[in-house]
């Protein structure tokens, strides 16, 4: 039976297996917390050193979000991610095999982050944009939720691993993970609803089918850039997204397990802090894009960078207190670990609309990457030089309430007129 004599509509089956795939995706890009601290045991390599690899990855991550789209626009979703997903096996699997720091940039860096960079939040935005016209906002919640899911899923089994096995099989498990993936893409990806001739889930009838891009994918990623950087809606928005970066995949998603390291916490148990902040944030980010479908995406983005500012200020007092005060912690910051993505997607097709969203919210998202680089090389120098985080967790938790105080000014200088058919568009 075809697709479109479903009664489950297509587009639940593509946002499904992209789900998984962005979930696998999180799980890798998680995985250096857990290796942070072997690899310092083994090879003598210094924090600063481990974290500028991780750097790489970040920022490589946040780079290729925009070309990534455009090449989704060009050539499709699934052959894009299904050369991606290649890349990343490649970069991981050769990890296990690097006996220079040289060459855990080449892999984890630069092979692994431009393979993530294409499975991230841009291939999200691109399959709702696609195959969704209602409930746009909750579907893209589920999906960033996904990265939250993948910490839950993966970080206790790979710290169980690394501790048994050693860091090697844990590199050696994730590369098989995602080899398991291109079957999945293969099989159940399409790239437009007009594949499987089928309207866009909450289309109505006689929508005319949206045509692929012939556009060259860079000349289109700069185009958008050039247009978009005209409006300072956009600014805006990348420079909250640069402080979300710095204060979540950056710094906590990279230095909290080597941080409760420090104070004595064995790995597994740091890594289920990890995880139950996942479970959280599935709760907290699916929560995300319901209340963006219904409420003003600017004070959701004022309440989530301003209680994201407080957690961080309170971390340092959460070791003092590690019965309940870690615990406590994991389950405030992880309501709000991603949150911001639904509402800043939204906020982001409003600005631009919604045929340049994708990639300008790519842009966007490398601003994220390039916070993420900045704030997981920086939290590593800082422990290198002064033997504590606890500068890290102090400026992160400033910037995020400056960063909420920011996101108010978003779509103040566009008229009335002019942001009442951009919202109902987006």
């Amino acid at each position: 039976m075809s697709f479109a004599n479903r009664r489950i509509h297509p587009a639940f089956v593509i946002a499904g297996a992209i789900f998984v795939v962005l979930l696998c995706a999180a799980a890798v890009r998680a995985t250096p917390s857990i290796l942070i601290v072997p690899l310092e045991r083994e090879f003598g390599w210094s924090r600063a050193v481990l974290s500028s690899a991780v750097s790489v990855n970040l920022v490589l991550y946040g780079l290729v979000g925009p070309f990534a789209a455009a090449l989704m626009e060009r050539f499709g979703i699934r052959r894009t991610v299904l050369v991606s997903l290649a890349v990343i096996c490649a970069g991981v699997a050769l990890t296990s095999q690097m006996r220079s720091s040289w060459q855990l940039v080449l892999t984890w860096g630069i092979l692994v982050g431009l393979g993530t960079g294409t499975t991230a939040m841009v291939l999200g935005a691109t399959v709702v944009s696609r195959w969704f016209v209602s409930r746009r906002g909750t579907v893209m919640g589920v999906l960033t939720a996904s990265t939250a899911t993948g910490q839950m899923l993966f970080l206790p089994l790979e710290a169980h691993v690394a501790e048994h096995q050693g860091w090697r099989a844990v590199t050696l498990v994730v590369a098989s993970v995602v080899a398991l993936l291109l079957p999945l893409v293969a099989l159940l990806v399409r790239d437009r609803p007009s594949d499987l001739g089928v309207l866009p889930y909450g289309a109505l009838p006689g929508k005319a089918p949206e045509a692929q891009s012939r556009e060259n994918p860079l000349a289109n990623a700069i185009r958008v850039l050039r247009e978009s950087a005209r409006k300072t809606d956009f600014w805006l928005l990348a420079g909250s997204f640069f402080v979300c970066g710095a204060s979540t995949n950056g710094l906590v998603g990279t230095h909290l397990v080597p941080a409760c390291m420090d104070h004595g916490i064995p790995e597994v148990r740091a890594a289920g802090l990890l995880a139950m902040m996942g479970v959280f944030d599935l709760v907290g980010t699916t929560a995300s894009g319901w209340l963006s479908d219904r409420f003003d995406s600017r004070k959701l983005l004022f309440w989530y960078y301003g209680l994201r500012g407080l957690a961080l200020l309170w971390l340092p007092q959460a070791f003092e207190a590690q019965v309940l005060g870690l615990p406590l912690f994991a389950v405030f910051y992880g309501l709000d670990w991603i949150a911001t993505v639904p509402p800043t997607v939204r906020l982001t097709t409003e600005a631009i609309g919604v045929r340049d969203a994708p990639i300008a919210f790519g842009w966007i998202v490398a601003s994220h990457q390039i916070g993420a680089g900045i704030g997981a090389l920086g939290a590593g120098v800082i422990r290198s030089s002064l033997t504590t985080y606890t500068p890290a967790w102090v400026v992160a938790g400033a910037i995020c309430l400056l960063a909420a105080l920011v996101v108010l000014r978003i779509g103040r200088r566009m008229p009335r007129a002019e942001l009442a058919p951009a919202a109902g568009e987006a």
